[in-house]
């Protein structure tokens, strides 16, 4: 008994030591502790249900998110100001460089499937683009909407997005603009609110977002900013026949890949040990984090989607 009993308290030693941090505090663990996650700006809303949800389960644990731009957010990462980021792209070399030098595995884990959405005013008439359309926009090659359309009556085209350091900005730069500079009539918000409220009060403007900010129409904030503005079709088609070729960001889309303007969410993990970020982060993945961004209207990346069709 007494040989059982030293080992029992050696092994209960070894724990409490294994749970101590340098300074002799308790270290987090995957369902306790207090960390802070560094977020892009652009997926608050998720970030929110993901956060609410998990210290709602786990009571002893608490998530301070810090929404920033996503070069922001890279900088935290890299500098070690954060070790949870959740982010619109991978590790570029330069920044895996960073991270072998410290040697240094960063755990990146694809968690959902986002979108960006074109805006605009309630009152501009054109709320349909094909892809081309889109890029000419956004390389300055179309600079009016009636350029687009003879009969509008709006005149210049002005750009908004979020934030000049932003990922949907980044996106647009990468995938859409010309040797990827955006044109002089784009333009930077405060935020994601006060760009919604310029597109709604500015007839000219196109807004560029995430559209997880629109995309949950069970929450009413997300149906009061639909209210405000327009969501854009967009056809990969370059000359479309009818308005069934023009698909707006809702999840059937996004998960089909006919609405063209996609992009993953990935949450990337630098903790070498198993603390509350790794537990945060396996929570975000798993099937209850997967069925938040279900919820959504995201697209989760490792729960099946189901596409019913209907037909008269």
């Amino acid at each position: 008994m007494k040989i059982n009993a030293l080992n029992i308290f050696a092994a209960l030693g070894l724990v409490t030591l294994m749970a101590c941090n340098r300074s002799g505090e308790i270290a987090d663990t995957p369902t306790s502790g207090h960390i802070t996650v560094s977020a892009d700006e652009s997926f608050k809303p998720i970030i929110e249900s993901q956060v609410n949800t998990f210290e709602g389960i786990y009571k002893y644990a608490q998530i301070d998110p810090s929404y920033k731009s996503e070069g922001a957010v890279f900088d935290d990462l890299t500098k070690d100001s954060t070790r949870i980021a959740v982010v619109a792209r991978e590790l570029t070399p330069q920044e895996k460089a960073i991270f072998d030098k410290r040697k240094i595995i960063p755990r990146i884990t694809k968690i959902a499937i986002d979108a960006v959405a074109l805006i605009v005013n309630n009152d501009n008439p054109d709320s349909l683009l094909t892809l081309d359309q889109v890029k000419a926009i956004f390389s300055g090659k179309v600079k009016s909407w009636q350029e687009l359309n003879k009969a509008s009556s709006l005149k210049d085209i002005t750009i908004v997005f979020d934030n000049n350091n932003s990922s949907t900005s980044r996106y647009v730069r990468d995938s859409l603009a010309a040797d990827h500079k955006l044109p002089s009539n784009t333009f930077a918000s405060n935020s994601h609110e006060a760009l919604i409220d310029y597109v709604s009060q500015n007839k000219n403007a196109l807004g560029v977002i995430g559209v997880n900010w629109i995309s949950d129409l069970d929450d009413s904030t997300a149906v009061g900013f639909l209210d405000k503005v327009k969501v854009m079709g967009i056809s990969k088609e370059p000359n479309p026949t009818s308005t069934e070729s023009y698909y707006q960001p809702y999840q059937a889309y996004i998960a089909q890949g006919t609405y063209p303007l996609l992009r993953f969410i990935y949450i990337i993990s630098t903790e070498g040990r198993a603390g509350l970020g790794t537990g945060f982060a396996s929570f975000v993945a798993g099937d209850k984090g997967q069925r938040i961004f279900l919820k959504s209207g995201l697209v989760p990346a490792t729960m099946p989607i189901r596409v019913i069709g209907l037909s008269n």
